[in-house]
């Protein structure tokens, strides 16, 4: 079983960064508690004249724990004030996901997902 990657690209509109940052920043977190979560990453990408790139990108133990995670009360907790504040995008958040074929550690390890972890 492969680790998924599950990422949400923002573009976030110009003068809208602090905003979209604080909301973030500040929110209840409950992901840890969840079976198979492993991380979660907030990213601040490149910047055009429109928009900012941001992506949320969680680490799952698996493509089924990442969809029981969807399919949650806390997933529909957690989302459930998102449209409540004035618009920060320049359209939707564009969802992208990935089963992870290999990991390389810090030590130079690679782990490929048919391998066990050891």
């Amino acid at each position: 079983m492969s680790q998924y990657i599950a990422m949400n690209r923002f573009r976030v509109l110009k003068g809208s960064e602090a905003e979209f940052e604080q909301v973030w920043l500040s929110r209840e977190v409950h992901l840890h508690e969840l079976p198979g979560f492993v991380e979660f990453h907030l990213l601040r990408g490149p910047e055009t004249d429109e928009h900012t790139l941001y992506a949320s990108h969680t680490v799952w133990r698996s493509k089924a724990d990442f969809e029981a995670w969807t399919r949650s009360e806390a997933f529909r907790a957690a989302h459930r004030n998102a449209g409540d504040r004035k618009p920060l995008y320049a359209g939707p958040p564009q969802f992208e996901g990935f089963e992870v074929l290999q990991t390389v550690l810090g030590d130079g390890t690679r782990v490929n997902a048919n391998q066990a972890a050891g």
